[in-house]
């Protein structure tokens, strides 16, 4: 779940709420009894049939369309307004007409109520839980330490059988110059094969197993003297380059690593209030009426 983008619409219904808990915060520190706040009207952008329109309300809506990439004018605002009184006039009509009534309109209501509160709750939870400094490091290392310290530029030749790889690298130890014309003339690999089975800059650890292991022993200029099997085939390598990985600092992943914490602490409480709950489902779901056959992943043919 990508929350960022599921809060964008939530997180601006949160301003008056936010105002409003300051406010209350402060006047608790104060020795002297607060005075009660002179109430004020809220600032009225139109009225239909009396009914008013708020200013706040078009202004979320401004907000709303802004964040979709449009412009705000004055003509946006004009339309805003003419849509939502609009929307308001056709809803009391439904109203009285009593369509709120009926089990399904009901539902839909209380669960826009339900959404609506849950995006606030989350938005509220993650401006009260900031990922601190300490624990930002700590993930930053985590992460560095799974990412390979060397990368490799390297080429390969994929056959169907070790008889073909042994031939190829009979014909190399001739004149290793032909590996790119034998990569386009006898590779299985499409992604690599008209390009002279070229592999470009790679981490071992995003290949198969025994095609990263080979490639981290080959010497800089040479190819493998032995063919190289994996699950696609047989390969014959030649590792044409390698050098330190430069992994990015601290300060440029850290908006990234911030987020992925955020989206972590969120689904640990979320887990824990879903424990303590009581779920109790009325109508399970009725059985598969057969099981799927258990699906394998496989990297592409480049090894990757």
């Amino acid at each position: 779940m990508n929350v960022i983008m599921y809060l964008k619409t939530g997180a601006l219904m949160l301003g008056a709420v936010s105002v409003l808990t300051l406010t209350a915060c402060d006047a608790a520190k104060t020795n002297a009894p607060a005075k009660p706040a002179t109430p004020t009207k809220p600032s009225v952008a139109a009225t239909v049939n009396g009914t008013a329109i708020s200013d706040s309300r078009v202004d979320l809506m401004l907000k709303q369309s802004a964040a979709q990439g449009q412009p705000i004018t004055p003509e946006l605002r004009a339309n805003i307004i003419d849509n939502l009184a609009l929307q308001m006039i056709v809803a009391k009509e439904a109203t009285k007409k009593g369509l709120d009534k009926p089990a399904e309109v009901a539902d839909q209501l209380d669960l826009a109520k339900q959404s609506i509160l849950a995006r606030a709750f989350i938005q509220d939870y993650f401006k009260k839980n900031p990922v601190d400094e300490k624990a930002l490091t700590a993930e930053y290392e985590k992460v560095k330490a799974t990412v390979s310290a060397t990368e490799y530029k390297a080429r390969h030749i994929l056959v169907k059988q070790e008889s073909e790889a042994k031939d190829i690298i009979a014909k190399l130890n001739k004149n290793p110059k032909a590996f790119e014309a034998l990569a386009k003339e006898k590779s299985m690999d499409p992604g690599s094969k008209d390009k002279g089975g070229d592999l470009g800059w790679f981490d071992p650890q995003g290949m198969v197993p025994e095609f990263g292991a080979a490639v981290a022993k080959l010497e800089k200029g040479k190819f493998s003297e032995e063919p190289v099997k994996t699950n696609f085939g047989y390969h014959v390598i030649w590792l044409e380059d390698s050098r330190q990985k430069q992994f990015p600092p601290l300060a440029e992943v850290k908006p990234m690593l911030e987020q992925q914490l955020q989206q972590q602490n969120l689904k640990k409480l979320l887990d824990e209030m879903k424990s303590k709950a009581k779920i109790v489902i009325s109508k399970p779901a009725a059985p598969a009426a057969a099981a799927e056959a258990p699906k394998t992943e496989e990297k592409p043919a480049a090894a990757k």
